[in-house]
C-alpha cells in the first residue's frame, strides 16, 4: 500500500540572498533520518531529484527514499532554479558551500535536524565534499556521485577546458533542451531512455534558460578544491562505468586518502553521468540506500 507523500516549499536567507528549499516526507516531518540532495552545474534541484516521468516507477529519488523511511530535502543553489539570481557573480563551488550552510541552519531551526545523510552529484559532489570539510558535525554519511578530485584523466573536463576563456568572461551560460540532451550523449549514448531525457530536459528548462559559470571555471582551472584527508566521516564514492567527468585512477587516489575506514567505492554498471536519470537508476538507489542504512561499526580495532 502506497503512503501519502507530502511536499513542502521552504525559503531561507543567506545574508540578503533568498534560497529555495524543497522537502518531502510522510507523517510528521523531522523525526526520521534526513537526506540532503545537492545538485550539479547545469540544472536545479527538483528536476534532478524529484523528476516526474509518467510510467517510470520511482522516477523521483526523493519519493523513493521517503518510501524507505527518510525525510528528503534539496536546495536550489544561489543562481539556480527558484533561488536568487541577482548578484553579479558566477556562483562558484565555495558559494554553493555557503548555501548548504544556510540551508542546514534553516532545517535545524525548522525541523530540529542537525546531521544529514548528504548526496551530491557532479559539481554538487564537490560542494558536498567541501561542506563535509567545513561542517563535519552536520554530515553523518557522505555520498559523492560523478565526483572529480584533481581532474587528471577526465575527457569531459579536457573538452570543457577549451571553452574556459569564454566561461571566465561571463557569469552565466545559456542552456536549452539540446544542451541537456547532450549530457546524455557525450559519454555513452543509450544509458538513458529518450522519454526520460525529454522529461528531464523539459523540467530543467522550465526553471532556467541559463546557469552560472562558476562551477565550470572551478572544475577546469582550480581543482582540487577539497582535501580528502579532511573529510572525516563515512564516505561513499559512486562512479558510473561510462562517466567521463573523472578518471578511475583520480578517484582511487582520493579514496585511498580518506581517513575514515568506513568508506566504500562503487562502480555502477551501465551508468554514464546523470545517475538518477539512467536506465539502471534502481541500482543506483540500491547502492545509496545500502550505504545510508549501514549499521554503525561497533568494533573499530
Amino acid at each position: 500500500m502506497s503512503v501519502a507523500i507530502n511536499g513542502q516549499d521552504h525559503w531561507t536567507q543567506k545574508n540578503n540572498v533568498k534560497l529555495f528549499l524543497y522537502e518531502k516526507y510522510t507523517g510528521t516531518p523531522g523525526q526520521k533520518p534526513a537526506i540532503l540532495f545537492v545538485h550539479g552545474s547545469s540544472m536545479a534541484a527538483q528536476p534532478t531529484f524529484d523528476l516526474k516521468v509518467p510510467g517510470r516507477a520511482h522516477s523521483s529519488a526523493m519519493d523513493y527514499f521517503v518510501e524507505q523511511g527518510f525525510d528528503t530535502w534539496c536546495v536550489d543553489m544561489e543562481g539556480y532554479g527558484r533561488s536568487d539570481k541577482s548578484r553579479n557573480i558566477n556562483f562558484d563551488i565555495a558559494n554553493g558551500v555557503d548555501d548548504l550552510v544556510a540551508a542546514t541552519d534553516y532545517i535545524a531551526k525548522t525541523r530540529g535536524i542537525k546531521s544529514f545523510l548528504v548526496y551530491g552529484i557532479s559539481s554538487g559532489a564537490l560542494r558536498a565534499a567541501c561542506f563535509a570539510e567545513r561542517c563535519p558535525e552536520r554530515v553523518s554519511r557522505l555520498a559523492l556521485d560523478a565526483f572529480v578530485w584533481t581532474g587528471k584523466g577526465s575527457p569531459t573536463l579536457a573538452e570543457r577546458a577549451k571553452k574556459l576563456p569564454e566561461f571566465i568572461k561571463v557569469n552565466r551560460r545559456p542552456i536549452d533542451r539540446a544542451f541537456i540532451q547532450s549530457v546524455f550523449s557525450r559519454d555513452h549514448p543509450g544509458c538513458a531512455e529518450d522519454k526520460v531525457i525529454d522529461a528531464f530536459a523539459e523540467q530543467v528548462v522550465a526553471l532556467d534558460d541559463s546557469v552560472p559559470t562558476g562551477t565550470y571555471v572551478d572544475m577546469c582551472s582550480k581543482l582540487p578544491v577539497c582535501n580528502p584527508e579532511k573529510i572525516t566521516g563515512p564516505t561513499l564514492i559512486m562512479r558510473g562505468q561510462f562517466d567521463g567527468i573523472a578518471s578511475f585512477d583520480d578517484l582511487i587516489e582520493f579514496f585511498k586518502l580518506l581517513p575514515n575506514p568506513d568508506k566504500q567505492f562503487a562502480v555502477m554498471s551501465g551508468i554514464s553521468h546523470a545517475s538518477f536519470q539512467q536506465i539502471n537508476y534502481m541500482m543506483v538507489y540500491h547502492i545509496l540506500h545500502a550505504f545510508f542504512t549501514q549499521p554503525v561499526p561497533i568494533y573499530k580495532g
